[in-house]
């Protein structure tokens, strides 16, 4: 594509440097070895200039392309756990609970049109807060939600249908956001279903496009083909740092942003799980969840338990240190990464709330050698790039 076309719209121009060239990848060493008093002193800067602009407070982000722009939480309530394999969510409590997080200040949920009741959850509460509360509080709240279309020809007629289901079950006229994913990157249809949404975003029906589990590759093309995506949505966290290999390099140069999942690990990143062996039989707590399993799986990949408890050793002192929970200082660590917008924190609404870990999350503030002690154990691990893939490679193995 030409540079003169590129020039001519706001994100392809900030793609075009990469045009009809490879992303550069620098090596994982490099990335590795980390210089903590950088990480110490500007991560914070940065995070100030490009996350979020200087009169938002230090828990709001905005993430933009060209003019659609949203103000988000940086952490954010995640409803998968509404999908079944957490315990039964009941609608009254779990709206209830909805309200508890809002009133602490955490006002951005992120659902999916296949977690289960999770958007009829919402269109049930932001139903109420209109009723109950009105117009301020309704503007506060952000109700993001995913698209995951199954393999089939992305029509106008198909993807228009799928977006009035979502604006129908979340009870507004247009999304705050939709997250769209792919699970077959040699089927180009993803473009032509990302047309499709950019022009719906363009009749109001969405506000601002994103991605999730998109990897860098596929981003850049996406950014070249000038879909105005504001952010990608991956697996981020002290275990797994592939975003910050290539993914955040390309997000810089164009100012899309990252939201991550995964940052606590389904709770193995916690007090829980410190000095426990998950091997033995009843020995320590049970990874029952489907969470819990995936990212031991994680772990294992990584450097195994071993070398986990290492990890978890460190970051209970960073934490007693500045009398935070572990998961405190699991996510700041992950919100200070440069591309950054917001981290996801699984809510399991009506049963069980992390809001009190959550708010120590905005009054925590990593120093130099809190960096050096947790990266002291990380760059032991395995780069999960080279034994995974880039981000979201893991949803289209074979």
């Amino acid at each position: 594509m030409a540079s003169a076309t590129l020039s001519r719209h706001p994100v392809a121009s900030s793609v075009a440097v990469l045009s009809g060239t490879k992303l550069v990848q620098p090596s994982f060493k490099s990335r590795v070895q980390v210089n903590e008093r950088r990480l110490a002193t500007s991560v914070r800067a940065e995070v100030m200039t490009a996350e979020r602009k200087p009169e938002l407070p230090p828990d709001r982000a905005i993430v933009s392309s060209g003019d659609d722009q949203l103000e988000i939480v940086r952490v954010i309530n995640g409803m998968w756990q509404t999908s079944g394999g957490w315990g039964k969510i009941e609608p009254g409590p779990a709206v209830d609970a909805m309200f508890r997080h809002v009133d602490a200040g955490f006002t951005t949920f992120d659902m999916a049109d296949h977690y289960g009741p999770a958007e009829d959850l919402y269109g049930i509460f932001i139903n109420r807060v209109r009723r109950e509360r009105g117009d301020e509080l309704e503007s506060q709240v952000r109700g993001l939600t995913k698209w995951v279309p199954p393999p089939v020809k992305m029509t106008r007629a198909f993807v228009e249908s799928n977006i009035d289901r979502s604006r129908k079950r979340m009870d507004v006229k247009s999304l705050d956001m939709l997250q769209f994913h792919w699970w077959d990157y040699s089927d180009k249809g993803y473009l032509d279903a990302l047309k499709h949404l950019t022009d719906l975003k363009l009749e109001g029906k969405i506000k601002t496009l994103a991605l999730t589990n998109f990897d860098t590759k596929r981003l850049q093309v996406i950014l070249e083909n000038q879909i105005p995506i504001v952010s990608n949505q991956v697996q981020h966290s002290l275990v797994d740092m592939r975003p910050q290999n290539y993914m955040a390099d390309l997000c810089n140069v164009t100012g899309v942003k990252l939201i991550t999942y995964g940052t606590v690990m389904g709770g193995l990143l916690s007090e829980k799980f410190l000095d426990v062996n998950v091997s033995i039989p009843f020995a320590g707590p049970p990874l029952d969840t489907p969470s819990l399993n995936k990212y031991k799986r994680m772990v294992d990949a990584w450097g195994g338990w071993k070398l986990f408890q290492e990890l978890l050793r460190e970051v209970k002192y960073v934490s007693n240190k500045h009398g935070v929970s572990m998961s405190a200082v699991a996510v700041r660590y992950v919100l200070d990464q440069p591309a950054v917008a917001g981290s996801m924190i699984g809510v399991r609404l009506g049963l069980k709330d992390h809001i009190r870990d959550s708010q120590e999350i905005f009054k925590l503030q990593l120093d130099q050698d809190d960096y050096a002690r947790i990266a002291s154990v990380t760059k032991r691990g395995k780069n999960l790039q080279d034994v995974i893939g880039d981000c979201g490679d893991e949803y289209r193995r074979a």
